[in-house]
């Protein structure tokens, strides 16, 4: 990457960092979003029990209220599940999987849609038709319907669901860096870059792309969030997740029939934690657009 490229992001990041900085709505929710990541890097240190170990399990435990104690002297802060899993430790493990799930599908996600945008502005003509006319027909069906009927195909599984959610995403993030691309590949500085017979990789990812990457951070930010939403979907609906893989969803799943009986605990302590995870994303990534585009001025 050139010099240029490299100080381009320095100011890109300064700036992000400032923009963020200055509304304390984002600052609240970026902590949030850094404390929940953190608490799912070393979820397995941070939780008493492993919820997901049948051999620490005990079914007398199932369904205690927050606040409770077990027979053998351990604290149930949040409560249990019918399992008698630990609520939070088992909120913990569902965090480290929809976060998993989202982070990871979002990253090839961007990437397979990058290289594509890129490819489509650059080389124009019937290469570019074809990819955008393969984005069009992905953008055209809904995000959720598209990946409910490749899971009804391909059946449960993690790598099922993430493949699932890339192929969905992957069309927003090729249409955003081509429109971005576009603009670039008309300037001076790109002409003078094939004047001097610098190769097309080179041109594509050292000198094009840092200039694209404004909104592929926001589309990233809000793309995580959806797919993380999609996946809590999919597994509330018994077809994403199975139940040795558990993730939020499937945890709000698991004590939505039990709402009306009293046992609320075991479905709305996820959907909390779900729906503040997803909100605070939304909000950094609605910052963000805020701080990059310049015809939203400066706030």
């Amino acid at each position: 990457m050139t010099a240029r490229a490299l100080f381009a992001e320095d100011m890109l990041l300064g700036r992000l960092v400032t923009g963020i900085g200055r509304s304390p709505k984002a600052v609240v929710a970026a902590v949030v979003c850094i404390i929940l990541l953190f608490a799912a890097v070393i979820g397995p240190y941070l939780t008493p029990q492993n919820p997901f170990d049948l051999a620490v399990l005990d079914i007398l435990d199932s369904k205690l209220p927050p606040g409770s104690q077990s027979m053998d002297g351990m604290n149930y802060w949040l409560g249990t599940d019918g399992q008698g899993r630990d609520m939070f430790s088992a909120m913990i493990y569902g965090l480290r999987t929809s976060l998993g799930v989202g982070v990871f599908s979002g990253i090839v996600a961007l990437l397979v849609g990058t290289v594509l945008g890129l490819i489509a502005a650059y080389f124009g003509g019937r290469i570019d038709t074809l990819i955008m006319r393969i984005v069009d027909l992905m953008l055209g069906f809904p995000t959720i319907l598209v990946a409910l009927m490749l899971l009804a195909l391909l059946g449960q599984g993690l790598w099922k669901v993430i493949f699932a959610l890339i192929l969905v995403q992957w069309a927003t993030f090729a249409r955003a860096v081509r429109s971005a691309a576009l603009v670039e590949k008309n300037k001076d500085y790109v002409e003078a870059a094939v004047t001097l017979g610098i190769g097309t990789p080179r041109i594509l990812i050292g000198h094009i792309l840092p200039n694209c990457l404004p909104p592929l951070i926001v589309i990233g930010m809000l793309q995580v969030a959806n797919a993380i939403s999609a996946e809590a979907t999919l597994s509330f609906l018994g077809i994403g997740l199975p139940i040795t893989e558990p993730s939020l969803g499937l945890l709000i799943a698991n004590g939505y029939q039990l709402l009306m009986s009293g046992e609320y605990w075991i479905s709305v302590y996820p959907g909390v934690l779900l729906l503040v995870l997803v909100f605070s994303i939304n909000i950094v990534g609605d910052r963000l657009r805020e701080v990059l585009n310049p015809r939203l001025g400066e706030r």
